[in-house]
């Protein structure tokens, strides 16, 4: 080999070195930028509220222990007034979490977060109250009232400066979130300006996605990342944390595909109106510089929703377990007694995420033979035996999947656990049935108290669909109670599928 074309292939992995080196560096900064972009806002939220306590506690414990006003004066140790500021601080912020106050939400409305402030600390107070009350006879009403209206002042004052301070970081563009556009150069152009003009709200359009091919003079003012059928490569390479999707002109399997992928990656979509019915989803309205947008989040619940409704599930599937354990004794001796074989059933079902679990039931079926196939079950199948009619009419045979609530592989609402490969099998045909996936399986939901007997075809799965979809948009606990309440509505009607 030459010396030239030794200094050539020397040069060129040089080149190729720095430019790893560099893109690697690269990929850790923006990374980097995007924790912080997250942080920001949670850590100012979490300051201005520490403040806001520390000071109503401070000026309540003078009010009423060092004024005179309320009885004789008390002075105040040191370390018990820290003892009290640190269990007031844990006591508020265990509220303010499960209300979901320190979520980074870059557009919410100050009306909504002062809604949510005023009910919050109401119940906050309440709780305290009650609490005041038991340990003395005569509770400090008026003090109270008065902690009520301080601490409202102080939290709202405070919240309204940390959200100017988030203003003037957006407009700094100190945090931001990364931005692309779908749709054709004319909507990218018009959007990319708008953002740019408008910084506060803190959306950096990085660059736009084309949907067909366009050769406009428009697409050359500005940065285009890619086409549209090179999308999941587009997101994994740039990590953005919002998508625009602004072109109604794409077929409904390209839209679900941009929104799965989108999934896949907790990102943040927006579309257009006229684009919102093929959808069924958690959405929210807004306008954004004057164009409405409908949004759809990867979060399905707020955070103290979550949590209560976990609770629901741990506390509902102990009573029934426990209260009923008699009943449910004597309807594993009986099955145990009806036919040969176990008293329970267990089968691989698909969960939240993916997730295979085993999922129990009580025995209606006679035992399947070594050469059997796992099918659904048709109406008056053979393979039901005389008691296992009865308890699946009444949806008895259900009842061990308290224990999967009670181990977090089932909810008492959600929609229902299907076998691996029917998961396998519709994802095929639907490609968005995964999205059933994002919540837990349920023992009952929206679709079980309104179907009729039924065969496995394509038409049932898609009308499934419809009802899952439905509940996974409007998910709450009042939803929930409402169907467990028309749960045991059908159990009395003998509603199941024998």
């Amino acid at each position: 080999m030459k010396i030239s074309e030794q200094n050539k292939i020397i040069t060129n992995l040089s080149i190729s070195n720095k430019a790893s080196s560099k893109k690697s560096t690269s990929d850790k900064r923006g990374t980097r930028k995007r924790l912080r972009n997250k942080a920001w806002p949670i850590i100012l939220q979490l300051v201005s509220d520490f403040i806001a306590i520390a000071l109503s506690f401070y000026i309540q414990s003078f009010v009423i222990l060092q004024s005179g006003f309320f009885g004789k004066s008390i002075e105040i140790e040191l370390n018990i007034y820290i003892f009290g500021l640190f269990a007031f601080y844990c006591y508020w912020m265990i509220f303010f979490y499960f209300a979901g106050l320190y979520k980074n939400w870059y557009e919410r409305s100050p009306f909504a977060e002062l809604f949510m402030l005023l009910k919050v600390t109401f119940l906050g107070t309440a709780v305290f109250y009650f609490l005041v009350l038991f340990s003395t006879n005569q509770p400090p009403r008026l003090a109270i009232l008065i902690y009520y209206g301080l601490f409202n002042f102080l939290l709202i004052f405070f919240r309204f400066i940390i959200r100017r301070t988030q203003r003037y970081l957006r407009y700094k563009r100190i945090i931001s979130m990364k931005t692309i556009i779908v749709g054709n150069s004319h909507k990218i152009y018009i959007l990319n300006k708008s953002m740019r003009k408008a910084l506060t709200w803190g959306l950096d359009c990085i660059g736009g996605i084309l949907t067909f091919d366009d050769k406009s003079e428009e697409s050359k003012k500005i940065n285009i990342l890619g086409k549209i059928d090179d999308i999941n490569n587009i997101l994994d390479k740039y990590q953005p944390e919002v998508l625009v999707l602004a072109d109604n002109k794409l077929n409904n399997q390209k839209m679900f595909d941009i929104v799965n992928a989108c999934y896949d990656r907790n990102i943040r979509i927006k579309i257009e109106p006229s684009l919102y019915n093929i959808f069924t989803g958690q959405t929210k309205a807004h306008n954004m510089y004057g164009i409405p947008f409908y949004e759809i989040s990867p979060m399905l619940m707020k955070s103290w929703e979550e949590s209560a409704k976990r609770i629901f599930d741990i506390v509902f599937s102990t009573i029934v377990i426990v209260i009923g354990l008699p009943f449910w004794i004597l309807v594993a001796l009986i099955i145990y007694f009806e036919s040969p074989g176990g008293v329970f059933y267990n089968q691989p079902r698909v969960g939240k995420n993916g997730v295979v679990f085993k999922i129990f039931k009580f025995r209606s079926m006679k035992p399947p033979k070594e050469k059997d196939v796992q099918n659904w079950t048709k109406v008056g199948d053979l393979r039901i035996t005389k008691f296992g009619r009865f308890i699946r009419k009444t949806h008895i045979d259900e009842i061990p999947q308290f224990v999967n609530v009670l181990i977090g592989e089932m909810s008492i609402v959600g929609p229902r656990p299907e076998q691996p490969k029917f998961v396998k099998q519709f994802s095929e045909t639907f490609p968005y049935y995964n999205r059933r996936l994002r919540v837990r399986p349920g023992i009952t939901g929206w679709w079980q108290v309104k179907y009729q007997a039924h065969e496995l075809n394509n038409e049932e799965i898609e009308n499934r669909l419809k009802d899952d979809f439905y509940y996974i948009e409007n998910m709450s606990i009042q939803f929930d109670i409402e169907i467990v309440v028309r749960t045991v509505w059908c159990v009395l009607k003998g509603h199941g599928q024998a």
